[in-house]
């Protein structure tokens, strides 16, 4: 119910919340606007900001800054309207914002600030609040220790069940989160053990931490790649994970919330870069000339794929001109290529993100690959061939040579749509850049090349 409530928020109730902001602020109504504001979530808020010009998101924001919800908005907004947004802010405004942020959320603003504002603003923090944010930005924001909050609950394992729940009551309001404590011990506070809030209360007051905790806690280094962290978190359903640093130190945790910014940044970026739009999850945002920067280079691949196959054709050109027919299936065979290789790519880039690709059995994978496009190529190969046969009378092994161009190009484009992410990948170099257009380009050229070869051979040309 809560999904599908949220689903519909996004649709109609967004729409509705869109035009019910854009009326009152055209009205001046500030006061009802401000009532609005304030019993909207600051996420459907920012969702609206995507929606309104740059004019009605200055003066809006201006009437959300006498909120308290200011910050949480501003950390909820896409990161080209929050810069936009906050150019004309003060760097005092700005510290008093930041103050009242999560760490890591104010980590995260800081960053996507220009340099200067960011540090005139943290100049301008309390010295405790600037010290754990100069600690967290001292980390590469794409690891655990770039993710990671410094408000999490441990307590000494020497500690009794009823003195860790009267510890908990009077800290609990100023924490990222409640749902686990986790065990320390020793003057370096090194990470002992774990206990949720359940299992806590289950046990008799006078026992020791030490004696109730599971020793066996799962922790991330500081310096773990965050989607290594996302795989952990998504595999084993926690709702945090502990961060350590080299000596097992607890230094941090990674909330849930966090972790499926990152899911949804790593699938977008994915996404993007395997239909050659690069890997800007804001590219719709962007203006004109610079959208199309990011794409041009993809697209000259595809160009530079089709001179090729243009001049493969040109090569053939007495083939054709002895068989026309052999032109109405070009399209054909280069489609299908492309289409199958594609999707073979997507479906091991997307399995080795999810660990659901042995890398160690890359053969295994690339051989199932294989099967699949002789079983489609088969199926597919048949049908097109038959076509070819009923459709055209002459030349009478028109059809063979269709279908056997069908089935070679099926062949080939699941193996290299398997393989080229598989060897990229082993190779550590980004697997999905790999895919989308230069898949298609590839087999566009050598799809017509095999159609002609057997052309040649099977019709005598």
């Amino acid at each position: 119910m809560h999904k599908r409530y949220k689903r519909e928020l996004i649709g109609n109730e967004g729409k509705l919340l869109l035009d019910t902001i854009r009326r009152l602020h055209r009205r001046h109504a500030i006061e009802h606007l401000l009532k609005v504001l304030n019993k909207t979530h600051p996420a459907d808020i920012a969702w609206t900001f995507r929606h309104l010009d740059p004019i009605e998101r200055r003066s809006i924001f201006s009437v959300i800054a006498q909120t308290k919800i200011v910050g949480e908005f501003i950390s909820e907004l896409d990161q080209s309207i929050m810069l936009e947004l906050v150019d004309e802010l003060t760097p005092q405004y700005m510290a008093t914002i930041v103050k009242e942020m999560d760490k890591d959320d104010a980590v995260d603003l800081l960053e996507a600030l220009p340099e200067d504002m960011a540090n005139d603003t943290r100049k301008l923090m309390d010295k405790t609040d600037r010290e754990e944010v100069d600690a967290l930005l001292k980390h590469d924001p794409e690891t655990a220790g770039g993710l990671m909050s410094p408000d999490f609950m441990a307590f000494d394992e020497e500690l009794t069940v009823d003195a860790a729940i009267k510890n908990i009551q009077e800290c609990s309001a100023k924490l990222e989160t409640s749902f686990y404590l986790y065990i320390i011990h020793g003057e370096e506070q090194q990470l002992s053990g774990v206990l949720s809030l359940r299992e806590l209360l289950l046990h008799p007051p006078y026992r020791q931490l030490k004696n109730v905790m599971n020793p066996n806690v799962i922790a991330v280094a500081i310096t773990t790649p965050q989607n290594e962290v996302a795989h952990i978190v998504s595999q084993y359903n926690f709702l945090a994970v502990p961060v350590v640093d080299s000596s097992y130190k607890l230094m941090g945790i990674v909330t849930v919330d966090d972790v499926i910014d990152v899911i949804r940044e790593e699938a977008t970026e994915d996404f993007l870069r395997m239909a050659g739009a690069g890997k800007d999850k804001e590219i719709l945002l962007k203006p004109v000339l610079a959208n199309a920067k990011i794409r041009a280079p993809w697209l000259l691949a595809t160009m530079l794929g089709g001179v090729a196959a243009a001049l493969i054709i040109t090569s053939f050109e007495d083939a054709l001109t002895q068989v026309l027919a052999l032109a109405a299936f070009m399209p054909v065979v280069a489609g299908m290529g492309g289409n199958i290789g594609t999707q073979s790519s997507t479906i091991v880039v997307r399995g080795i993100a999810t660990g659901r690709v042995n890398m160690d059995k890359l053969f295994r994978v690339i051989f199932k690959e294989m099967r699949v496009g002789l079983t489609l190529g088969t199926a597919y190969g048949i049908l097109l061939g038959l076509l070819a046969w009923f459709g055209y009378g002459e030349p009478a092994m028109l059809g063979v040579v269709v279908g056997l161009s069908i089935l070679m190009v099926m062949i080939m484009a699941a193996s290299f749509g398997a393989a080229i992410p598989l060897v990229l990948r082993r190779l550590n170099v980004d697997a999905a850049v790999a895919t989308g257009p230069l898949i298609t380009t590839i087999m566009d050229v050598m799809g017509i090349t095999g159609y002609f070869i057997i052309a040649k051979i099977l019709l005598g040309l």
